[in-house]
């Protein structure tokens, strides 16, 4: 959380209850887990790490007759919790209540991240933790016809070890002979067994393995900007339209950034280190330790 920012956030705590209210609730929570605050506070972002070191991002709605009137949650998950609520309760309780919905999911993540660690994912950028369906390329060696051939797994979220949903797709003769296989095999599937392991032995095939070359190979938008490409102008600079050039090394986290958007923002921390040309602090996301060289960036 930018200190330019929670400065504004103080001096909005003076004007009126409902400011107070939240300014006082959101140090409960914690500055450091706030990414971001609306003009007026009634829009927050909150980072809040799982069990096993995910960075999961909550969007928060706040009504001026807060908190006589409940918030409204959105966050990267497959479904959201039932909020419970009462005029007692507060931004922690809320936090408190998403927690505990996380350790409801940790299987379920384990589940995606095994297949998106390993397998070759269509459209990887649209696959969130939010989707609990994957589509996947099962490969050439199959689809001798070239055109290539798909299937598309629903995860069950609350029991993520059962037997998947799955739909092929691609020509209608490689198709029909996968389904056939799938179907003769369908008795095969063990909970106990590895994802991969299960799948491969229902579709009687090792399927096509991500490259480490490709693991980084998709555009993400920047966690600070929000942006994939930062204006276009001459103030820029060299980095004027540029992509995204700094991922948080966090394999939990993997944050992209604009370096010259990291800058800035380590800059107005006041707990960031310099050494020479380098800025030493934490990642906005996960607080992982971070460098990021100021000659990356605008002068």
């Amino acid at each position: 959380m930018e200190v330019n920012q929670q400065a504004r956030c103080r001096e909005l705590a003076k004007s009126s209850s409902f400011y107070s209210t939240v300014y006082s609730e959101i140090e409960e929570v914690g500055w450091e887990h706030l990414v971001r605050a609306g003009g007026d506070l009634s829009f927050l972002i909150f980072r809040v790490l799982d069990k096993k070191g995910r960075v999961h991002v909550m969007e928060i709605q706040l009504d001026k007759a807060y908190p006589r009137v409940p918030p409204m949650v959105s966050a990267d998950v497959p479904y959201v919790f039932n909020l419970k609520w009462s005029m007692n309760s507060r931004l922690k309780n809320l936090v408190q209540q998403f927690e505990k919905h996380l350790e409801k999911l940790q299987a379920f993540w384990s589940t995606l991240d095994e297949i998106d660690r390993s397998l070759q994912i269509v459209d990887s950028k649209q696959a969130s933790r939010a989707i609990p369906s994957r589509q996947i390329h099962v490969g050439l060696t199959i689809c001798y016809s070239g055109n290539g051939c798909f299937i598309i797994l629903f995860i069950d979220n609350n029991d993520p070890r059962s037997l998947p949903e799955c739909r092929f797709m691609g020509l209608g003769n490689t198709v029909n002979s996968l389904r056939k296989t799938w179907k003769r095999n369908v008795d095969k599937w063990e909970r106990d067994k590895a994802f991969l392991e299960n799948l491969e032995c229902l579709l009687n095939t090792q399927l096509p393995r991500l490259a480490d070359a490709e693991t980084n190979n998709h555009l993400d938008e920047c966690g600070i900007c929000y942006a994939q490409y930062l204006p276009i102008g001459d103030e820029l600079g060299p980095q004027t339209g540029s992509a995204t050039d700094y991922t948080c090394e966090n394999n939990s986290c993997s944050k992209a950034f604009h370096s010259m958007c990291l800058v800035d923002w380590l800059r107005s921390i006041t707990t960031t280190r310099q050494s020479f040309n380098v800025l030493f602090g934490n990642c906005p996301y996960c607080s992982e330790p971070i460098a990021v060289k100021i000659n990356a960036t605008k002068n």
